[in-house]
């Protein structure tokens, strides 16, 4: 018989409420006691009594056996995560920056503690990646995972390539329907699809890495020129998190716009939905599918795991064991699409040889290949005026011949 779970819930907003909806059609020996909220003025479609703003009256209740975390706010995120973990309390949480941020805090409490934390409604909505990567995958050597991991971003693109919109026109729909919030910077900018692809490395490849050292570059400059190129070429522009086995001993991770060929996955996944590719050694290449945001999606994934929970479900981080001579590397070459307005940036890259150069009126751009350590340094230029995509659909990324040594 399945454990009862008396939930904590902090945050009703639309995934909370969401939550909520799918909960109270379901009949799963679930109770939500107490509801935590910034806002107690607010009216709700739920009895008062349930709400408070106080959170120890969610931590403290030892009627209270699973907290489940749905706030915006990184820090005072992980502080009542971390409470709960070291109090006995089991965790869901759907805060992706939070996770990544505090990864290896939050695995190693719940080993200390005997505690669970799941977290699949960080990363990809509906899409079951992180269960997948556990128990599916768990013994599988797997070459890469790349997709598109925020909903935001792509509608943008979908709204620029499929119906003609520019950038701030696109943007701005976004932003009404509630798919880019008023400052998109962490969608656009390709933040939110890092935090997630810091997440889904450590369940595929055993290996925790801070969000700070891996590169994302974004869609804010895109401009017509680029999607023309696109177009001429039978491409499409998608923002793709990518984490690819180099070797037996380093794994690459990093975010920017790709080149999509209309022979793959992701060249048919639009708008607001995600798309996850997992490249395998045994099981070759298998691709997830789904709607990437939304209370009712986000909310099923968190119904998920709170169902698991109730038998006792924890993640054994099962790479993190058997993998251990695995490290982080950004020394790697890969292609690019660079178009520019300052000729002094295309020598500042050093690029290692150029396969297509072009220069026409107020429009310039190179394609070939680069050392990614030289857009690290120059990242602050290249988000100014130019615009980036990688340009080889995971085709000859390498370890950098100068040198071999991880970062």
């Amino acid at each position: 018989m399945s454990k009862k779970l008396t939930i904590g819930l902090f945050g009703f907003g639309v995934v909370g409420q969401g939550l909520h909806d799918i909960i109270k059609t379901k009949n799963l020996n679930i109770e939500i006691v107490k509801i935590c909220i910034k806002d107690n003025s607010k009216q709700r479609s739920l009895p008062s009594e349930l709400f408070t703003t106080d959170r120890d009256e969610l931590l403290n209740n030892p009627d209270i056996n699973t907290i489940v975390e749905l706030i915006n706010e990184t820090e005072p995120a992980f502080e009542i995560v971390s409470r709960a973990l070291s109090t006995g309390k089991n965790v869901v949480s759907a805060s992706k920056k939070m996770i990544a941020n505090h990864l290896e805090e939050l695995i190693n409490l719940q080993h200390q503690h005997g505690t669970s934390l799941l977290y699949e409604g960080s990363v990809c909505g509906s899409i079951p990646i992180i269960r997948n990567l556990e128990e599916y995958y768990d013994n599988e050597l797997l070459h890469s995972i790349c997709g598109i991991f925020n909903g935001s971003s792509n509608y943008i693109l979908s709204k620029g390539f499929i119906e003609g919109l520019d950038y701030a026109s696109a943007l701005k729909q976004a932003q009404d329907l509630g798919f880019a919030e008023t400052d998109p910077t962490m969608d656009v900018g390709g933040f939110d699809a890092k935090f997630k692809l810091v997440i889904v490395a450590a369940h595929a490849y055993g290996i925790v890495v801070k969000p700070e050292d891996v590169f994302n570059l974004g869609i804010q400059t895109l401009s017509a020129y680029d999607l023309q190129y696109a177009r001429e070429k039978n491409l499409k522009i998608k923002l793709v998190p990518v984490a690819k086995e180099l070797d037996d001993q380093h794994v690459a991770l990093f975010v920017l716009p790709k080149f999509v060929n209309d022979k793959e996955f992701l060249y048919n996944v639009e708008y607001e939905y995600n798309g996850v590719i997992v490249q395998a050694a045994f099981a070759d290449q298998q691709f997830f599918f789904g709607k990437g945001a939304g209370g009712h999606p986000t909310g099923s994934a968190v119904l998920s795991d709170i169902a698991a929970l109730r038998y006792e479900y924890q993640y054994e981080y099962k790479k993190a064991k058997s993998r251990k001579e695995l490290q982080f590397t950004n020394d790697i070459e890969i292609n690019i699409y660079l178009r520019y307005e300052d000729d002094d940036l295309v020598e500042a890259l050093g690029f290692e040889y150029i396969q297509e150069r072009y220069y026409s009126g107020n429009y310039k751009y190179v394609i070939g290949k680069i050392n990614l350590q030289k857009l690290i340094d120059n990242q602050h230029r290249i988000s100014e005026k130019a615009f980036i995509a990688f340009a080889d659909q995971l085709k000859g990324v390498s370890l950098a011949p100068a040198k071999k040594q991880a970062v």
